[in-house]
C-alpha cells in the first residue's frame, strides 16, 4: 500500500528499493544463464571439437535460445575465450612465472611456477578439460579469428616473460652469460607445451603430477648446459 504522507510502499519497502530487489534479481538470473551457456559450451567443445560445434550446439546443450546465447557473447570465438578464462591457462601461467625483475632467486620462481603449471594440468579436472579442449580439440580454421589471436598474444606474452627472467637468473649467475636468450625462450616454450599435449594425449602413460618436478628440472638442465644455445 503506497502511503502519500510518506510517500513509501508499507509493508514491501520504498519504490526504489523495489527497482533494487528486481534489478539484483535480474542480475543474478542473467550471470546464471552466462554460467550455464559457459558450461555447456565446454560440454560440448569437448565432446565434438571446436571447429565441428555450432551455437545451436550450445543452445540446445544449454537449454536457452540461439538470441540468449548472441545476448551475452557476440560469436562462437567469443564464447569460446569467455570459456578459457574461466580457468588459468598454460602459458598464462608461465607468463606469471617469476617476471619480477628484483626476484632474488629467478630461477628457483620459475621452476616452481612450472611444476605447479604441470600439476595443475594434471590434478584439477576443469582446468584438464579446458586445456584437452585447447590442445587437442581447437581446431585454427580462422587466420584471422579472435581464438587464434588469443593464443598468439599468449604465447607472445609467456615469450618475453621468460626471457626477462633468463635475463635476471644470468645476472644473478645462475645461467650461462652467453646463454642465447631468445633460443632458449623458444625452447623451453617448445619443451612445455609438448609435456602438457603429449599427456592431454595419453595421461595414463604416466603421472605428470608426480613426475614434475623432475621433468621441470630436465627442462632447466637445458638451458644451463646445453651447447646448442650458447652464443
Amino acid at each position: 500500500m503506497y502511503d502519500v504522507v510518506t510517500g513509501v510502499f508499507t509493508g514491501i519497502g520504498t519504490l526504489s528499493d523495489t527497482k533494487e530487489r528486481m534489478a539484483r534479481s535480474t542480475k543474478t538470473e542473467a550471470q546464471e544463464t552466462r554460467n550455464r551457456i559457459l558450461d555447456a559450451a565446454q560440454q560440448v567443445f569437448h565432446a565434438q571439437g571446436v571447429s565441428r560445434t555450432s551455437l545451436e550446439d550450445v543452445a540446445q546443450a544449454a537449454d536457452v535460445t540461439r538470441g540468449a546465447i548472441y545476448w551475452h557473447f557476440k560469436n562462437k570465438g567469443d564464447l569460446f575465450n569467455a570459456m578459457s578464462q574461466r580457468v588459468r591457462l598454460p602459458l598464462e601461467a608461465m607468463v606469471q612465472a617469476s617476471g619480477d625483475a628484483g626476484q632474488a632467486d629467478p630461477l628457483g620462481q620459475l621452476r616452481s611456477s612450472l611444476v605447479l603449471v604441470l600439476r595443475e594440468t594434471a590434478l584439477n579436472p576443469q582446468s584438464r578439460i579446458v586445456f584437452d579442449i585447447l590442445f587437442l580439440k581447437c581446431e585454427f580454421v580462422d587466420a584471422n579469428g579472435p581464438i587464434r589471436a588469443r593464443r598468439q598474444e599468449e604465447c607472445t606474452n609467456a615469450l618475453a616473460n621468460f626471457a626477462r627472467t633468463m635475463t635476471s637468473a644470468i645476472t644473478r649467475g645462475q645461467l650461462p652469460e652467453d646463454l642465447n636468450v631468445p633460443l632458449a625462450c623458444r625452447a623451453l616454450h617448445a619443451m612445455m607445451r609438448g609435456l602438457i599435449n603429449d599427456w592431454l594425449f595419453m595421461p595414463e602413460k604416466s603421472d605428470l603430477a608426480v613426475d614434475a618436478p623432475q621433468l621441470v628440472d630436465a627442462c632447466l638442465d637445458m638451458l644451463r648446459y646445453a651447447p646448442g644455445l650458447r652464443g
